[in-house]
């Protein structure tokens, strides 16, 4: 049992499973926390034990609803901070908005920069996350970020299955870095598909770069949203005479239209991690992994002020 009075894990709405079984791991118990809502939908948050001097990881991710996970958090921090905690530690599993990184129009908002500003303004001291969509997030904030990375999951997933003549693929120019970290740890080839999005949510794809014929295919990306580009992605590939594919990602969005397109996808197993609470939206062909073990062991070092890179060996 992981035992410390300066410290506490505290878990907002969003994942609560998630966080029960990141304390779980460490061998704390959660923090006492109540959020509620008041009858025009604002929230009202109340902590039940003393924080003063603490460390406190605060444990949200920022998915749907994004916007009433978002500001439940901020509240939260604002909390711990008005309560004298030592210091706030946000562990944001998923950070929402990441996607709006840049601007690739006129008048665009950059959305992932507003939201590391609110964190920060709130009282966040360092930030945890894992798989950011845009690895250049980290420099938004004037505090620190620990990235964490779920790779090693997938991979040792992926190893344990001994799947023949495996190729892992792309399904975009943006992703080979994830990609090739992938190949390298399961000591595969690479090949990527190379498409083209007219509208955000569309994808068509262009060609395959790379051999797939008669290989086993593993795709892998950080999130699959409406599941299109993994879907077309897969029929691409098997068009293109690819044994047959897997689908992996980190962060399991599945919006509109995803559910019905992966369970008709020509994709034989589709394996993701729990940074996104599931519930009710799992398919058969959907395995599920859990990140609790990785955040816990940051949780326990960013406190104990150990390198939290050693996780990454």
């Amino acid at each position: 049992m992981y035992r410390e009075r300066k410290f506490h894990i505290f878990s907002g709405t969003a994942n609560q499973q998630l966080t029960e079984e990141i304390a779980e791991h460490i061998g704390v118990s959660l923090g006492q926390a109540e959020v509620r809502r008041f009858s025009d939908g604002e929230i009202s948050i109340y902590i039940g034990e003393s924080v003063r001097g603490s460390n406190v990881f605060i444990v949200q991710p920022i998915c749907c609803p994004a916007n009433e996970n978002l500001m439940e958090l901020l509240i939260m921090m604002d909390a711990m901070k008005r309560a004298s905690a030592k210091s706030i530690n946000a562990v944001l599993p998923y950070y929402g908005y990441a996607r709006q990184d840049r601007k690739t129009r006129a008048r665009d908002p950059i959305t992932a920069k507003l939201v590391a500003d609110l964190l920060t303004t709130a009282g966040a001291t360092r930030v945890i996350t894992m798989d950011l969509h845009a690895g250049q997030i980290q420099g938004f904030f004037n505090i620190p970020v620990d990235h964490l990375k779920s790779l090693p999951i997938l991979a040792n997933y992926f190893l344990d299955k001994e799947l023949p003549d495996a190729v892992v693929v792309s399904p975009d120019l943006g992703g080979v870095t994830r990609a090739r970290e992938l190949a390298e740890r399961l000591q595969s080839s690479i090949a990527i598909i190379d498409k083209r999005r007219p509208e955000p949510n569309v994808a068509e794809v262009m060609h395959i770069i790379g051999e797939v014929k008669d290989k086993t295919v593993i795709m892998i990306d950080d999130i699959i949203d409406t599941a299109g580009t993994i879907t077309l992605g897969a029929r691409a590939l098997l068009e293109a005479g690819a044994r047959e594919v897997y689908a992996c990602c980190t962060h399991s969005v599945l919006s509109g239209p995803a559910f019905e397109r992966l369970q008709e996808a020509p994709i034989k197993e589709i394996v993701v991690t729990n940074t996104i609470p599931h519930h009710d939206k799992i398919i058969d062909k959907m395995k599920v992994l859990s990140v609790a073990p990785l955040i816990g062991d940051a949780i326990i070092r960013i406190h104990e002020e150990l390198s939290v890179s050693k996780l990454f060996d």
